[in-house]
C-alpha cells in the first residue's frame, strides 16, 4: 500500500489501463482506418458514433459544473460536441441528423456515461481522462491521417473535432489535468473504482470499435 500511496494517481490509472489502452488503439478497425484501407464512410460512421458518446459526456458536464470531485474536470474548452456536428454537417450534408443511429456498443457506452454522471462523479472522471486526454494526444493523429487520406482542409471542416482551438499549449494542459488527478478527493478504494472505470471506459471503446470493423471488413 505504501507503493500506491507514494505513486501519483494520474500514473496509477495509466499504467493499471495501459493494456486496454493499447487493446483499443491497435482494434483492426483503427488500424485499417489509420493506414487508408478504408473509404471516408467508415471515417463517417465512426464519426457518429462519437457524437453519440460525447453528447452523453457534455450533457453529463452541464450537471456537474459544481460537484466537488467531477467539477474541477469540466473545462469548456475541451467541449467537442459542437464541433462533432460541424464535422458531421460536412460529411454528411445539412440533414446530417436524419437516420442517425448508434451502434449497440456505442448505445452502451453512452449509457455508462450518462449512468456515471448521474450517479457516481469519479467513475464521470474516468470516461472524462480517457476521452478527452485521448483527444489530446491520439486524436492528433487520427486528424494528421484523415487529412491526408481524405483531402480535409488542415485543421478544417471533417476533422474539427481534433483541433482545440483554446487550448494553445496541449502539452501543458494535459500536465495540468494530470495534476487534478493526482488531487482527486477519493480515497484508496475509491480511486481503485475509478481505475477500474477507466479500463471499463476503455473496453466499452473497444467494443465499438469491433462492431464498426463488421460493419466495414476490409475485402479479401
Amino acid at each position: 500500500m505504501d507503493a500506491t500511496t507514494a505513486t501519483p494517481f494520474s500514473t496509477l490509472i495509466r499504467t493499471a489501463s495501459h493494456e486496454q489502452h493499447t487493446e483499443a488503439e491497435t482494434s483492426s478497425f483503427m488500424s485499417d482506418l489509420l493506414g487508408g484501407r478504408l473509404g471516408v464512410d467508415a471515417y463517417t460512421r465512426y464519426t457518429e458514433q462519437l457524437w453519440f458518446v460525447y453528447r452523453a459526456l457534455e450533457e453529463g458536464a452541464r450537471e456537474l459544473g459544481a460537484d466537488p470531485v467531477a467539477g474541477p474536470f469540466i473545462r469548456p474548452e475541451l467541449m467537442r460536441t459542437a464541433e462533432l456536428e460541424r464535422d458531421l454537417a460536412h460529411l454528411r450534408g445539412a440533414d446530417w441528423r436524419a437516420g442517425l443511429e448508434p451502434l449497440p456498443a456505442t448505445a452502451a457506452y453512452a449509457a455508462r456515461v450518462a449512468e456515471c454522471a448521474r450517479s457516481w462523479p469519479a467513475g464521470y472522471v474516468a470516461h472524462h481522462y480517457t476521452r478527452y486526454l485521448g483527444d489530446l494526444s491520439g486524436g492528433q493523429i487520427i486528424r494528421d491521417r484523415a487529412e491526408r487520406t481524405w483531402g480535409f482542409a488542415r485543421k478544417g471542416d471533417g476533422v474539427r473535432f481534433y483541433v482545440f482551438e483554446q487550448i494553445p499549449n496541449p502539452a501543458s494542459f494535459k500536465r495540468d489535468y494530470r495534476e487534478l488527478l493526482d488531487g482527486l478527493d477519493a480515497d484508496d478504494l475509491e480511486k481503485q473504482r475509478v481505475i477500474d472505470e477507466c479500463k471499463r471506459a476503455f473496453a466499452l471503446n473497444t467494443a465499438v470499435f469491433r462492431e464498426l470493423g463488421e460493419a466495414f471488413p476490409l475485402s479479401a
